[in-house]
């Protein structure tokens, strides 16, 4: 992960830090099973600020799966839309249409009153 974000890790400093916190901390959160556990532990004994490289890397691994999740879906939604209009579409028009399919159950939520009043102003 962190040759993959070389601009938001130094990998020799992220070694040093790793090999401190395996030699300070390991014993206390040896009871730890999941990362989100891990993360919480580390803000609670304010181990973060000692290890910021690590939080961050921890932070990291806990967002990956919710970015693949946001991406999968906008991806399905692409392959919806993507049709023969789609061809004739241009880019600015079909992300305005991608944005209201995907984020559907916050536009639910808005009133067609609320739009138009909206865009008559």
């Amino acid at each position: 992960m962190a040759e993959l974000y070389h601009d938001e890790f130094s990998v020799g400093v992220l070694e040093n830090q790793l090999a401190s916190y395996i030699i300070d901390v390991h014993e206390r959160f040896s009871d730890l099973h999941r990362l989100c556990d891990l993360s919480k532990r580390l803000v609670q004994t304010k181990k973060h600020s000692n290890y910021p490289l690590v939080f961050r890397l921890v932070k990291f691994v806990l967002l990956l799966p919710v970015a693949t999740a946001s991406v999968e879906r906008v991806s399905s939604a692409m392959k919806l839309i993507n049709n023969d209009l789609r061809s004739r579409m241009n880019d600015e028009f079909f992300s305005g249409c991608l944005v209201p399919y995907v984020e559907k159950n916050m536009f639910d939520s808005i009133s067609n009153d609320a739009i138009i009043k909206t865009f008559q102003i």
